[in-house]
């Protein structure tokens, strides 16, 4: 249950402590308690403590056994992609043998490995802004690990919303950052990053890269600030940013107020055409290109990785990664006048295409969700396995 505790200029514990430790608990945790702000009162708010973590990839994995670890009482894990062979090489929650499987059981089956006293809840859905606040409602705090920015605004904004704290994190080549956005104390995400990029300027771990032993050093800093939160320990990093550069071995802070011209948050909206911007190009969904696929025979372009296409594609659909497609490389099988249906994982790299496309002359369009959403409506209509590099359209 959450703490009733009077607010302060420092946040009060943000979870009430729970019943007497059993003696495994006690014993699991031995170590732990010895520190100060840790001890037995401190361990009962964490196995009271009821911790949400949004996507199971490279900063999930390395946050779900540190807080089964930690001994907070209930995690929740939100995802709804599979282990593919590329996210072995940072995603250490999962093993080679879940190749195929869903990220959500894969982690919540290293959890219980490590804590099988851990109460592990999976949510293998993609969160959206019709599911967020239901689901929020029964956590105490959240942990943001997604690697998009229309999730990274719609669980600020839902957490907003639902009145708990957020604990974000952000990896990229070498680089990290964590903070915490808890409106009740101080700044969030929206008053550090009012405006999301432009999608021709974001880069994903797919398409720029990742250090994988990143994953661990913000995985780890993550869920130290949600365990500051829950027991009402130290400073935590409200209204600052730590960033991180592993090739320099350096840290810095960043510190950053409200915006008090900020609009309020009052509902969640469309984040995927919120972060599209302006010029947005059109979109279309899962729904619609099922149906379309079902009457004839659309233009589909893929413009991820070839290891992302091996594990999974549209059929039939031209394949041209992003990377190539902007250094010149636009189709030339292209029929005059087709509309050409682009696709990624989730959105950020097709829309960047499709614009791309449109410059030159093209009628495009992207599809909304990408073919992670797609996969969940039609898992009849995808492949995988080994291809030639371009399929017949």
């Amino acid at each position: 249950m959450r703490s009733r505790e009077a607010d302060s200029p420092r946040p009060a514990p943000l979870v009430g402590p729970g019943p007497q430790l059993t003696r495994d608990q006690q014993e699991r945790a031995s170590r732990q308690m010895l520190l100060p702000d840790f001890g037995d009162e401190a361990q009962r708010r964490l196995q009271a403590a009821r911790v949400l973590i949004v996507g199971a990839g490279g900063l999930g994995s390395a946050s779900v056994p540190y807080l089964a670890g930690a001994g907070v009482g209930t995690i929740g894990i939100i995802d709804n992609d599979v282990v593919e062979l590329s996210n072995l090489h940072r995603q250490i929650g999962h093993q080679t043998a879940d190749l195929g499987r869903r990220k959500t059981t894969s982690l919540r089956e290293t959890a219980l490995a490590l804590n099988p006293g851990t109460n592990v809840i999976e949510h293998d859905l993609r969160l959206t802004s019709s599911n967020a606040l239901e689901i929020f409602s029964k956590y105490d705090l959240v942990i943001d690990g997604s690697d998009n920015f229309p999730t990274r605004y719609l669980v600020n904004d839902a957490a907003s919303l639902a009145g708990i704290p957020l604990v974000w994190g952000s990896i990229l080549g070498h680089h990290g950052q964590v903070s915490v956005a808890w409106h009740a104390y101080g700044p969030g995400y929206r008053d550090l990053f009012p405006q999301p990029p432009d999608p021709g300027d974001v880069v994903t771990c797919a398409s720029g890269g990742v250090l994988p032993g990143l994953c661990g050093t913000i995985g780890s800093l993550l869920v130290t600030e949600a365990m500051k939160l829950i027991t009402g320990s130290g400073e935590p990093l409200i209204g600052r940013v730590l960033v991180y550069d592993a090739m320099r071995a350096s840290t810095r802070e960043i510190r950053y107020g409200r915006d008090e011209l900020a609009p309020k948050i009052t509902e969640l909206i469309d984040y995927e055409l919120f972060c599209a911007g302006e010029q947005a190009p059109r979109s279309i969904t899962a729904t619609e290109l099922i149906a379309r696929l079902e009457s004839g025979r659309p233009t589909l372009l893929d413009v991820r990785n070839a290891d992302e296409r091996e594990a999974a594609r549209i059929v039939p659909s031209i394949a041209v990664p992003l990377p190539e497609l902007e250094a010149g490389d636009l189709v030339e099988s292209l029929e005059p006048g087709a509309r050409v249906t682009v696709y990624c994982a989730k959105g950020p790299r097709s829309i960047r295409a499709t614009n791309l496309l449109k410059e030159h002359g093209i009628d495009a369009e992207y599809l909304a969700g990408g073919i992670e959403q797609f996969a969940r409506e039609a898992p009849q209509l995808i492949e995988s396995g080994n291809e030639s590099r371009l399929e017949s359209a």
